[in-house]
């Protein structure tokens, strides 16, 4: 993330290098015109500006001139450098260590640089907690809240992670957290009606992003699911790990609490590139404390595989376990 920030910060300071780069070159043209009537003329006109630079750098080359006007370019130009350049580093400085100076404009350019990550709608209870289980599992995060909590968000941004105080309902403000290039929304506020509206609108934007959306009544939640697509997960549902388990690319069940215990069950293929290729179903089981239940390769299934069964790149399982459990066996399979 430094490297990002470092990039941004330099493009943040393109206007001001600029502007200083043509003045230089224009002042160089004017000393150059001005030796040349005066009698002292440089030997070309980069040599002009290559003195200007010096100069401003207190570095000046050549002798002094005789001229009262150009004399005045050996005084005049060390006193605009020292403070341009005392000016751009104070700033660069405040801007580079204290997060709190950054503006909307900065979250917003920060967030230009994301892809396949997730935007999360909803800086609550619910919410903070999320942004953390998705930070945990290395994930890309950008959160937008409206009227977000100053404790709440000066903990998330510690983790480097950009909040977009704005209204999610303005497609400019799902624009602006990269919605096109995102690969899940969570829609985490407390409103049915607003996580709803969002979700609609940044469908809208981009037709494959996946939805995770909190709705409070489970009917509902059902309906959604089975219209639109959506993963809804229900007030049943509340466990923040389940909705970064969801968010994470898994079709994940609304938890059942067994003696205490909160248990999901959840569908994921081995992608190519996993940790899992290669393991045996007891090795899975043992390592990630959750229960295979079923694999299915090459268009068949197989219930309660035994435990040396071997999974491959391209098998779907169902597993049984815990929130922790589950998210810990998604980020190995990324």
């Amino acid at each position: 993330m430094a490297w990002r920030e470092t990039l941004i910060l330099l493009g943040e300071f393109r206007r001001p290098v600029l502007t200083f780069t043509i003045a230089i070159i224009g002042l160089g043209v004017i000393y150059h015109s001005i030796a040349r009537q005066a009698g002292e003329p440089l030997g070309s006109l980069p040599e002009a500006v290559y003195l200007m630079l010096t100069l401003a750098f207190l570095q000046p080359s050549g002798n002094f001139p005789h001229d009262s006007i150009l004399q005045i370019f050996y005084f005049l130009i060390p006193v605009i450098g020292v403070i341009t350049l005392a000016q751009g580093l104070a700033e660069f400085g405040v801007m580079l260590f204290n997060r709190r100076a950054r503006s909307k404009e900065w979250e917003m350019a920060v967030a230009s640089t994301y892809s396949k990550h997730t935007v999360l709608v909803g800086l609550g209870h619910l919410g903070y907690r999320v942004v953390e289980e998705l930070h945990a599992m290395q994930e890309n995060v950008v959160v937008i809240e409206m009227k977000p909590n100053a404790e709440m968000v000066s903990t998330v941004r510690e983790l480097r992670i950009p909040v977009i105080q704005d209204d999610a309902t303005r497609p400019a403000t799902l624009e602006a957290a990269g919605i096109r290039r995102a690969k899940t929304i969570i829609l985490a506020t407390q409103n049915d009606s607003l996580n709803l509206q969002i979700a609609i609108k940044a469908r809208s934007l981009n037709k494959d992003i996946q939805v995770v959306i909190r709705i409070f009544d489970a009917d509902f939640a059902q309906s959604l699911h089975e219209q639109f697509g959506f993963v809804a997960l229900s007030a049943t549902g509340m466990a923040a790990p389940v909705f970064a388990a969801a968010a994470a690319g898994a079709d994940v069940t609304n938890p059942i609490s067994i003696e205490g215990k909160q248990l999901s069950l959840a569908r994921l293929t081995i992608s190519p590139s996993s940790q899992l290729a290669g393991k045996t179903v007891g090795f899975v089981e043992d390592n990630y404390h959750l229960n295979i239940v079923l694999v299915r390769h090459d268009h068949q299934s197989e219930m309660h595989p035994t435990d040396s069964a071997l999974l491959g790149a391209g098998d779907t399982l169902a597993v049984l376990g815990g929130p922790e459990p589950l998210n810990h066996l998604l980020h190995d399979n990324d």
